[in-house]
């Protein structure tokens, strides 16, 4: 067998190449796994049946957020739970013949939303978390990729004086895990951002937080650094995954390739390799839209700014303001209903001087979800030589470096960098 331990080979010399480890899944988790192994001396294959980055990874608010606290909660408000289940929420839409096969998935999700597990959730990915943005600067600072980066934090803004009072457990907690905030007033926001309108009353600038105004570029400066480092990038199918002993062997459009370790990155496709391997894990996808629109006139945004009450970011790329949606609950694959731009537009508008969009029509993305909010990190359950790396949800573009950190150091047998223990399966398996 041919080793590709120095070099990459050209994808037509590959007949049947023998590496240290394959990584399944070129998104930014991916990428920055495969990047970070190679850093460490191994040789891996990165294998997308896409370029790096243009799956679930394209699509987002384009924040690094380290200073996060709570994640996405199940809505504890009975006025908004009707709204959503009457289709009249921006925050939230559904597909109804979808529900039966989610329930279950919902109702862990409502569970782990109570102010402890919450709390717990925000203790346990703190370790993560707190090192988001220096592993994001490491990785751009070796892939050139530090222009794409934005230090003005982002803004949430709040449009009534009960969901500011909402806020106090969360800045609470902030403070204690020392994460920067400054609770402003409408006018110190528009001082901030003065293309918006004063439709809101306050608002929390989160200034430790780092924007980025490509992901997809992003990512492919990280895949650009991987090769120069000698990784294999190949097209193929993570679905033809299989045991070839003593290895692990994935079809490729240029041959087979095979290696001891493997690691699983595939987010929301994860599943449709793993659960044949059985390993079924409380695995959902929350669907999510976004669009880019031209500003009217001169009108800029230095920021990603969150309309808190209306569920939506408009946040400055370089292809226009994005707008991304809350989240749907459908079928990974079933067609796109991208009915929340309806609900939400009118406050976007209201808010930010919106244009023409872009695109004829929105892009469509799923994000790979725990119920409980936390990414799969570590060995799979019962499968030598099976690594899992998903489930990040709302947090992928976040947490890609510092996933791609931790799992490299489990699989060199390096002392890891936090314990790696509350993001394993065996979560799932008690």
């Amino acid at each position: 067998m041919a080793n590709v331990k120095s070099a990459p080979l050209a994808a037509a010399e590959v007949v049947l190449a023998h590496t240290d480890i394959i990584v399944l899944g070129a998104g930014v988790v991916g990428t920055s796994v495969a990047l970070h192994l190679a850093k460490r001396g191994m040789a891996v294959a990165l294998i997308d049946r896409q370029g790096p980055g243009e799956g679930t990874s394209y699509g987002n608010a384009g924040i690094i957020e380290g200073n996060t606290v709570f994640p996405p909660a199940f809505p504890s408000k009975l006025v908004e739970l009707l709204r959503i289940a009457l289709k009249r929420s921006p925050i939230a839409n559904y597909h109804v013949a979808y529900l039966p096969r989610i329930v279950p998935w919902l109702l862990a999700f409502r569970a782990a939303s109570r102010p402890g597990p919450l709390l717990e959730t925000a203790q346990l990915m703190r370790p993560l978390m707190a090192r988001a943005v220096s592993e994001h600067e490491a990785l751009a600072a070796e892939a050139g990729a530090e222009r794409h980066f934005s230090r003005r934090g982002w803004l949430k803004l709040y449009r009534t004086e009960a969901a500011v009072a909402a806020l106090t457990p969360e800045l609470e907690i902030a403070a204690r895990f020392g994460i920067a905030n400054v609770l402003l007033d409408r006018d110190a926001a528009l001082a901030l951002e003065p293309a918006l309108n004063g439709v809101f009353r306050h608002a929390v600038h989160w200034t430790g937080a780092v924007s980025i105004d490509n992901p997809l570029a992003l990512t492919q400066a990280y895949a650009a650094r991987f090769a120069e480092l000698g990784g294999l990038m190949l097209t193929g199918d993570a679905r033809t995954l299989h045991r070839a002993e003593p290895y692990w062997r994935v079809d490729t459009a240029s041959g087979p390739i095979d290696a001891r370790d493997v690691v699983i990155a595939l987010g929301p496709w994860a599943a449709d390799i793993v659960a044949p391997l059985g390993i079924k894990l409380p695995f959902a996808v929350k669907r999510g839209y976004h669009r880019h629109y031209r500003p009217h006139g001169n009108a800029r945004l230095s920021r990603p700014v969150l309309d808190t009450e209306n569920g939506y970011v408009l946040a400055p790329m370089e292809q226009g303001i994005r707008i991304t949606t809350g989240v749907e609950f459908a079928a990974r694959d079933a067609r796109p209903t991208p009915v929340q731009f309806d609900r939400l537009l009118p406050a976007a508008r209201e808010l930010f001087p919106l244009g023409e969009p872009v695109e004829v029509k929105p892009w469509l993305g799923a994000r790979p979800c725990f119920p409980d909010s936390r990414p799969v990190i570590g060995r799979a359950p019962r499968q030598r030589g099976l690594w899992l790396a998903y489930g990040h949800a709302h947090w992928g573009l976040t947490l890609g470096p510092v996933t791609g950190r931790l799992i490299a150091e489990m699989m060199t047998g390096t002392t890891p960098f936090c314990d790696p223990k509350p993001y394993g399966a065996e979560r799932f398996m008690r």
